[in-house]
């Protein structure tokens, strides 16, 4: 009996004769993904699935890195990026970060630092940057295969300049006062083009600070400052710039002094004359003054110059003293070689004329007008003139009243108030 033998067609499927199972087109997949490989980094296609087939594969490929942007801190580079994928639509691993010295061509040099390696995120800062020009770029890599280099960057040049900035001059007023504390000017100068930082401290609040960038010429000017949550006092304002390569220089510094009250009357009056009679105005009689605290002098009297040294005023003509007390038995100050003179008037609180008198006199016989800072008392004596034809009996003793004249000023700037103060003990001539 002979045996029946059955033929089987050799099938060929893309080349391959069918006998070559599904392991052997495995293999020969696996033999081009090795040689995309052999091609090392700088090859940007690669195999992968697209089915659950063993066999089914097609061809990616990593895009191009997007243009990074940059910024420079003094000598640090930070560099930034949009975020690359594959062309189905994979996300990369990692970037890697070079520079350049020229806009095109020149020589890749791998950054440093933070850009070291390969960057996963989206951003790198390389530090200690050499000095130059540099063009960074970016490249996309995914596993073994990297996308093309990104186009380069605009031009960066880290600043390499080691040298603070010299201590600024700083120029604050030498007062605040009720007027300025709502709005205080800040000034000064410092390096060129440099940022200042300005910061103003006192006593009852928390320091207020503010930077301010200096003009070509080295001029700065803060925005005026609202002074009013400190408390009375020393106000201290420092400032330190600092370079475009971020160096910051030593503290220049100014202070003032912050006081918002108003000078007071505190004391009206009136003395007799070393062996005069008592009741009657006459010569060497005076009226004494006193305030709660010192006053510019030349808001006084415009001709005097010093705040802390005693100020008089006497002479003969045109420069004399003229005392006048009116029919009314109000006293005021008149001529006295002031171009300003601002005393007010004071109401002597008895009958001592019923006609005007004035009392004048040169040289040693003249009135005197006197300003003594230290003990805070403006001084108006009697010269030649007068008498008083009216006796002021001692009782009851006069209570003399003043009412200051408007532009008197303490040391700070606050004005002293024009409403008359009556005196709270008795005096008279």
């Amino acid at each position: 009996m002979s045996r029946l033998r059955q033929n089987r067609p050799a099938s060929v499927v893309l080349g391959v004769p069918a006998v070559f199972g599904w392991r052997s087109r495995l293999a020969i997949i696996v033999a081009g993904i090795l040689l995309v490989s052999w091609g090392g980094p700088a090859a940007s296609a690669f195999w992968g699935s697209i089915s659950s087939g063993p066999g089914a594969v097609k061809a990616d490929s990593v895009a191009q890195g997007a243009k990074p942007a940059t910024a420079v801190s003094g000598a640090n580079v930070t560099v930034s990026w949009t975020a690359s994928t594959t062309a189905a639509g994979r996300s990369v691993t990692g970037y890697s970060i070079a520079r350049y010295s020229s806009a095109t061509g020149g020589t890749r040099v791998t950054a440093t630092g933070g850009c070291a390696g390969t960057v996963a995120g989206l951003g790198c800062v390389e530090a200690g940057v050499p000095a130059g020009t540099w063009y960074y770029t970016v490249t996309p890599t995914l596993s073994l295969w990297q996308g093309s280099e990104s186009q380069r960057s605009t031009a960066t040049t880290p600043v390499t300049d080691t040298t603070a900035p010299l201590a600024p001059m700083v120029t604050a007023p030498a007062y605040v006062n009720q007027s300025t504390v709502g709005s205080v000017p800040i000034s000064g100068t410092a390096e060129a083009n440099s940022s200042v930082t300005l910061t103003v401290s006192g006593a009852g609040a928390a320091p207020v600070t503010q930077t301010v960038t200096t003009l070509a010429s080295g001029v700065w000017t803060a925005a005026p400052f609202n002074l009013s949550a400190f408390t009375d006092g020393t106000i201290s304002s420092s400032a330190r710039a600092s370079d475009a390569a971020g160096n910051t220089g030593p503290a220049g510094t100014a202070t003032s002094t912050k006081d918002v009250v108003a000078p007071t009357v505190t004391g009206v009056q009136l003395n007799n004359g070393a062996g005069k009679t008592l009741g009657i105005a006459e010569q060497t009689d005076s009226v004494k003054l006193t305030f709660s605290e010192a006053l510019i002098a030349n808001t006084i009297c415009s001709a005097w110059t010093s705040n802390t040294t005693t100020q008089t005023q006497s002479g003969n003509g045109s420069s004399q003293v003229l005392v006048n007390i009116s029919a009314g038995d109000v006293l005021t100050v008149s001529q006295a070689g002031c171009p300003s003179l601002r005393v007010g008037s004071v109401a002597l609180g008895g009958n001592y004329t019923d006609t005007a008198l004035t009392f004048a006199g040169n040289n040693t016989s003249g009135s005197i007008l006197t300003w003594n800072p230290g003990a805070k008392t403006l001084t108006i004596t009697l010269g030649a003139g007068g008498p008083g034809t009216l006796t002021v009996a001692a009782t009851p003793t006069p209570l003399p009243g003043y009412a200051p004249a408007a532009g008197v000023t303490d040391l700070a700037g606050n004005e002293l108030s024009t409403t008359q103060v009556n005196s709270l003990a008795a005096s008279r001539f």
